[in-house]
């Protein structure tokens, strides 16, 4: 068994992680675009995203769960699979690493590069025809089918083979879908990051509600529908 502080550090790691690969994806593209080359393309971005979730869980699931999203965090707290204080514990850690991610992409990146395109792009928001409302429903809704998978494939008798692969490709499937419209979050911890070093927080929280609902909405489900054996 490992530590709370083991496990605390996985989130914090494999967060960092997430973050960096998904707006190191969205900057490598606007980069490209800004020197007249091609870009990375809406599913190399989500490729990125999603491809590096299922690499992560299939490291660090055996250690933490490698939840890396407190959407999924707190899934866990409300089917009562971990306690209040691991929660907080894995937000924190979620929050850290994720800022972390996006003050060292700050410091790498091209000057230029950041402050002409990648500034107002890594921190996710609305297209100009989309409501609050329409943000939250579609964030909500594709966090939901992110968490769902992620308790299919590691909650249960199928808890020991951590399905990174399959959590991995929703989110990937997810975010070409969202990209043009919400920019793809479906992680307050991956919104968060980037608002805080742009200083960016318009909208900031259809990026919590939705996909904390979307995850508890998610989790309970599966635990009523498949877990739950008065049913």
């Amino acid at each position: 068994m490992h530590s709370l502080t083991q496990k605390v550090f996985a989130e914090f790691v494999g967060t960092f992680a997430l973050v960096l690969s998904a707006i190191g994806a969205i900057a490598a593209d606007q980069y490209l675009r800004s020197t007249t080359q091609e870009g990375l393309t809406t599913l190399g971005i989500a490729a990125a995203y999603g491809l590096t979730y299922a690499a992560l869980i299939g490291a660090l699931g055996h250690i933490s769960g490698a939840h890396l999203n407190p959407a999924v965090t707190i899934g866990f707290w409300v089917t009562k699979r971990l306690s209040t204080m691991q929660s907080l514990c894995y937000w924190v850690a979620q929050m850290a690493g994720a800022s972390l991610a996006a003050y060292l992409l700050l410091l790498i990146l091209p000057q230029a590069n950041w402050r002409a395109e990648v500034l107002g792009t890594v921190t996710p928001n609305l297209a100009a025809d989309f409501t609050r409302l329409h943000g939250m429903l579609l964030e909500g809704t594709l966090t939901f089918v992110i968490v769902f998978v992620f308790f299919a494939t590691s909650v249960g008798r199928s808890g020991e083979t951590h399905g990174g692969w399959a959590a991995g490709f929703a989110t990937v499937a997810a975010a070409v879908f969202a990209l043009p419209f919400t920019g793809a979050a479906f992680n307050p911890a991956r919104t968060f990051g980037p608002a805080i070093v742009t200083r960016h927080w318009t909208n900031h929280g259809v990026y919590w509600v939705a996909p904390l609902l979307g995850g508890v909405l998610a989790a309970v489900l599966y635990e009523r529908i498949y877990l739950d054996e008065k049913l």
